[in-house]
């Protein structure tokens, strides 16, 4: 078996850092540029909102058909061999979304966009965590998170940059066959190059189903990151129609929320790799990240009458809190066999991911039995209710050695 390097800059964590940077720049690259692209295709502004609600909807169904795809395949054919598929999936679906002329081209380019990016994450952090030592996996694995996570900061200045939103697809598509240059240095992980050796059962996705106490693991692994995606898809991603509705007079930039929530989601999971490997413990950590999820959203819905800039700052609040993707991911791939690992891994970021159509559904039912701030509030504390009751009963994983099969 290769020898892991005690070392958290190893290549394989730069390359899955900058491959995450990809991934984050095309996955949150919609909701950046959604109302200038269509405003350009010819829509009107209340078309807008439930265009692009539509739109992201199907870029998460993309993520989590991607997900059992990719997930599989990590556990079958090698985690390597996925981050090499996924990047070139999705560098595609991005230079031919710079070339759409209505919304329903746009859908479909989002689509397969979707599909490509639900790989880069699960076999990245799958990767790192099988190369690096189980002493140092919380903060390699946050490193990995917290570098990628600025490609929403980069997207956000590719916008006020270029203006066009087409060639911010473009450069989008020509940075992940830039990246693909780089992966060819990337080694497979040891510990998957023994298992894939040997006659061991690697990759079926019913073993996640076929065994109770296994499923439920699983299920806790993806209600942890709910919170996440009600943050970032509803209330970040809409939050000038928030701004609207609660009396803040000044423009909100939609994209502008996104960026500055990325930066705090950034800060966060990097730290949080570090407060895991101070308390030793992933669930702690997981416990205060919630509890300042909390108390942003609870910022976040007492802001009558506020201002723009107050926004922005609880915007990014709410992105340092929810800081916690990193650590959710590891949770996910430390809690399986390395025969089922990527097939974990890259399923459950992404099935959370894809619980975002459902939250929308949830969201726009209380909003119109009640109104659009109670039915967010009502929405994000079933979220984080969940969430949490995950927390508390999941397993605790750190320090785990990660050596073993699932039989």
């Amino acid at each position: 078996m290769t020898k892991k390097s005690s070392s958290i800059f190893t290549l394989a964590i730069v390359v899955a850092a900058l491959g995450y940077f990809v991934d984050i720049y095309d996955l949150l690259l919609f909701g950046i540029i959604r109302k200038p692209s269509l405003i350009a295709l010819g829509l009107t502004p209340d078309r807008v909102l439930t265009e692009g609600e539509r739109i992201i909807s199907i870029q998460m169904v993309g993520l989590l058909i991607g997900g059992f795809v990719w997930g599989i395949l990590g556990d079958k054919k090698g985690r390597l061999s996925v981050l090499f598929g996924s990047i070139l999936l999705y560098s595609v679906a991005n230079i031919a979304n710079g070339m759409v002329t209505d919304v329903s081209q746009y859908a479909w380019c989002r689509f397969i966009a979707g599909i490509g990016l639900a790989g880069e994450l699960g076999a990245g952090i799958t990767l790192v965590s099988e190369l690096v030592p189980k002493e140092r996996r919380g903060i390699a694995t946050s490193l990995v998170a917290g570098v990628g996570l600025t490609g929403a900061v980069f997207a956000y200045f590719m916008k006020q940059t270029v203006h066009d939103w087409r060639w911010c697809y473009y450069i989008g598509g020509g940075m992940g066959f830039m990246l693909l240059l780089l992966r060819v240095s990337v080694f497979e992980s040891g510990m998957y190059t023994s298992v894939k050796e040997s006659d061991v059962e690697k990759g079926n996705i019913l073993m996640l189903f076929n065994r109770w106490d296994r499923f439920m693991c699983y299920l806790k692994c993806i209600s942890i990151g709910l919170p996440n995606w009600f943050v970032i898809g509803i209330l970040i991603s809409f939050s000038d129609k928030f701004a609207v509705v609660m009396g803040i007079k000044e423009p909100i930039d939609p994209g502008k929320s996104i960026m500055v929530a990325y930066v705090g989601i950034s800060i966060g999971d990097i730290l949080i790799g570090f407060v895991s490997q101070w308390l030793n413990s992933r669930k702690k950590a997981l416990y205060i990240f919630y509890a300042l999820t909390i108390l942003f959203v609870v910022l976040y819905f007492n802001q009558t009458n506020g201002t723009a800039n107050g926004m922005y700052i609880i915007c990014a609040g709410l992105g340092f809190a929810t800081g916690f993707w990193a650590i959710f991911v590891t949770m996910g791939a430390e809690q399986f066999g390395t025969n089922l690992r990527a097939t974990a891994a890259t399923t459950i970021p992404n099935i959370a991911r894809g619980t975002l159509p459902l939250i929308i559904m949830i969201f726009k039912y209380l909003r119109e039995a009640t109104n659009f701030v109670t039915g967010a509030s009502i929405t994000g504390s079933i979220c984080i209710a969940i969430g949490l009751t995950a927390v508390y009963f999941s397993k605790e994983t750190f320090g785990k050695d990660l050596d073993f099969i699932e039989m």
